[in-house]
């Protein structure tokens, strides 16, 4: 199983899906539009958050202040070592992505506390990643 280092943390900016998994795509598309294109690293991060499950579609700040001037919600990609899996052309694969994550899970180092990521680096490439327990992965 690959890792991946991000050395410091990503401030993102977004919104809640409510309606997950239906309205992800929607979702998106509004964090797109608002982002100005698709110029930039988007994120979905999901898991439990102060209790709840939660799915959330964001896009990474460009400068320091960005998030807070859109009005969406801030949150942070932490920064750590990440199993990860690549998805290419992931506008066709949507519905084998829970799969992929399920794999990631499996791993003995794998954190099923922290919300998972999907970093969509681009229109075609899609990395699924899973927090490691400790940064020693």
């Amino acid at each position: 199983m690959q890792t991946l280092n991000i050395p410091t943390n990503i401030d993102v900016f977004g919104k809640q899906v409510t309606s997950f998994p239906n309205g992800i795509g929607e979702v998106f598309d509004e964090i797109v539009k608002k982002a100005g294109g698709f110029n930039r690293s988007f994120y979905g991060v999901c898991g439990m958050f102060n209790g709840s499950f939660k799915y959330y579609a964001t896009a990474e700040e460009k400068f320091t202040g960005e998030a807070a001037e859109t009005g969406y919600e801030i949150l942070v990609i932490p920064k750590g070592t990440y199993l990860f899996a690549t998805v290419n052309n992931w506008r066709n694969k949507a519905n084998t992505i829970k799969d992929v994550f399920e794999t990631l899970r499996q791993d003995a180092r794998a954190d099923t506390q922290s919300p998972i990521i999907e970093w969509y680096k681009n229109n075609d490439e899609m990395l699924c990643m899973q927090p490691c327990v400790s940064q020693s992965a």
